[in-house]
């Protein structure tokens, strides 16, 4: 029987700043309540306008409209004109990759 080494944990080339981790808490905070997350979720994979999303997250439009607000001006989503409607999306990869992998795979 072989005993084996203990895994070896290296630190990051750089750690993140002060304004970086406060950022991130930020981003993070924004998804706490579940219908943000749900909405992101929604727009990661597809691009809809409000009245989609609010039915598919369960809530009103007006509802969905204020959250939307919130993201769209973090940068979490954005916004793209259709003729007359607005349509939201993720387009930021980095978001697309946190909101993806924040769920189990299967």
């Amino acid at each position: 029987m072989t005993v084996s080494e203990p895994a070896v944990v290296s630190a990051p080339a750089v750690a993140p700043t002060a304004r970086q981790l406060a950022a991130a808490a930020r981003t993070f905070g924004l998804l706490v309540p579940p219908v943000r997350l749900h909405l992101v979720w929604l727009a990661t994979h597809f691009e809809y306008d409000v009245g989609t999303l609010a039915d598919h997250a369960g809530v009103s439009v007006a509802t969905a409209s204020q959250h939307l607000g919130k993201l769209r001006i973090a940068g979490l989503i954005t916004v793209h004109r259709h003729g007359r409607r607005h349509v939201y999306t993720v387009d930021d990869p980095h978001v697309r990759a946190l909101v993806t992998q924040v769920f189990p795979h299967g």
